[in-house]
């Protein structure tokens, strides 16, 4: 399944890359030029650490390319009453009436543990297009599930703040 993005993410990604093609990949090649100088590989360390900075820079690079490519480029675009992508949205879990905050993003900057949701994730989906006061079904798997009520959300902008995930 290709990943959605927003022309903010896919233009992020497109920065990170640049960045890493002409900032990084010459200063990685250079260190691993002047280790490589130092003589014997066989016990050289800062020949080894420098190899796996260039491969990891490399590698972020491809990943990157992959992610632009195989994307399918959505709108951050939302009706002003509606939930939508980048909106920070209060619920209250009817559960237990625990009350969270979260904004919803695309997968490469999801990070729950700063309340950053995934629009893909089972929360994400249930809430995009919702309105304030509705409520809305989290289904988790086949078996479980849990509803929470829309409290309040804004419509929040991508400001950049949000890192892109590593891998």
């Amino acid at each position: 399944m290709n990943d959605e993005l927003t022309p903010s993410d896919i233009k992020k990604m497109e920065e990170e890359i640049e960045y890493r093609k002409l900032v990084v990949r010459p200063k990685a090649l250079e260190d691993v030029k002047e280790a490589r100088a130092h003589g014997d590989l066989s016990e050289n360390f800062e020949y080894y650490a420098a190899k796996k900075v260039k491969n990891q820079n490399e590698s972020r690079i491809r990943y990157l390319e992959r992610m632009i490519k195989t994307a399918r480029v959505i709108s951050e675009e939302s009706a002003e009453d509606e939930v939508g992508i980048n909106n920070t949205v209060k619920v209250e879990f009817l559960e237990d009436g625990l009350v969270e905050t979260y904004k919803i993003v695309t997968t490469v900057r999801g990070n729950s543990l700063e309340g950053l949701i995934s629009n893909e994730s089972p929360l994400g989906k249930a809430l995009l297009g919702k309105k304030v006061g509705d409520i809305a079904h989290v289904q988790v798997n086949d078996s479980v599930g849990y509803d929470v009520k829309i409290l309040e959300f804004e419509n929040t902008v991508d400001d950049g703040s949000d890192k892109l995930r590593s891998f």
